[in-house]
């Protein structure tokens, strides 16, 4: 007449049966709620100061390194328009120059040139350095450097000149490319160092506990090598085509100062150019 509810020894009522098949899909998500505090987003919010949970030396870390990228794309693309511009012109800039028949029409072209154009600066500076020693013959200036000495201790002053401004960025270049990964290893460290902060406070060593410092150390390491490494490509880049922009340089204030000095060019394997008049008058003031 009774009809028997009990449950058999050995076997799992209803209820536990979806207890159990519940647990794992519950520890499924918490992972996952736990793993989306990795992400960039929740770096963000960590490094607001409104935040309860504001991070002042993680906030530092970042902000040196957004500052570090920006002055690296600034230096990248600055020397990349500059050096593109230079090494396309100096060509037509030198050809010109020698094969103009008259030293005033040469001056002339070179005082046309753009302000960041250094060779039109170097022979400007080496005709303005004759001009000077010829106005002043007779004077104790001629007395005490001949033609000569003057024309090439001008021609160093405008080649140095040129060369630094040419080397503008590297340091920055090489300061970030050296240091970004030591200042992303800076942020790992203290993002792991909060992770077992945390695992030391609540005794929680589950995901949730440290997923966010665990995820903005890895964050900060990637960002470290993002920063470094087109900064460290870029200035070996820069350097080479440097190298190569100054040797030119020197090839041009040897032509000059030989030119300048003794009224013709000596070029190697070749019979010296016809002489042009070798004291041009002063240029005009430079743009």
């Amino acid at each position: 007449m009774f009809q028997d509810t009990s449950t058999p020894a050995g076997s799992v009522p209803p209820a536990a049966d979806a207890a159990v098949a519940a647990a794992p899909t519950l520890g499924t998500n918490s992972n996952a709620a736990a793993l989306k505090e990795m992400g960039f987003s929740h770096l963000i919010q960590n490094y607001n100061p409104t935040n309860p949970n504001f991070d002042l030396l993680g906030a530092i870390v970042f902000v040196t390194l957004c500052i570090f990228s920006v002055l690296s794309v600034y230096w990248i693309i600055l020397n990349m328009i500059r050096n593109t511009a230079i090494r396309s012109r100096m060509a037509t800039v030198m050809r010109t120059f020698w094969e103009t028949p008259s030293a005033q029409e040469a001056i002339r072209f070179m005082e046309e040139q753009p302000a960041s154009e250094p060779f039109s600066k170097i022979a400007l500076d080496c005709a303005s350095a004759a001009a000077h020693h010829q106005r002043h013959e007779g004077s104790r200036l001629v007395e005490a450097l001949n033609r000569s000495e003057f024309i090439d201790r001008a021609l160093r002053q405008a080649v140095a000149r040129e060369s630094g401004r040419l080397e503008g960025g590297l340091t920055v270049l090489a300061t970030v490319g050296s240091t970004g990964p030591f200042v992303g290893l800076l942020g790992t460290v203290w993002g792991i160092y909060h992770a077992l902060i945390r695992i030391s406070a609540s005794g929680d060593a589950s995901m949730s506990a440290v997923a966010g410092p665990v995820g903005e150390a890895l964050i900060m390491t990637a960002f470290g090598l993002l920063v470094a490494i087109p900064a460290v490509l870029a200035y070996n880049f820069f350097v080479r085509s440097n190298r190569v922009i100054l040797a030119r340089f020197d090839e041009f204030a040897h032509d000059l100062h030989d030119f300048f000095a003794t009224g013709s060019r000596v070029e190697a394997g070749a019979a010296p150019a016809p002489a042009r008049p070798a004291a041009p008058a002063a240029p005009a003031a430079r743009k």
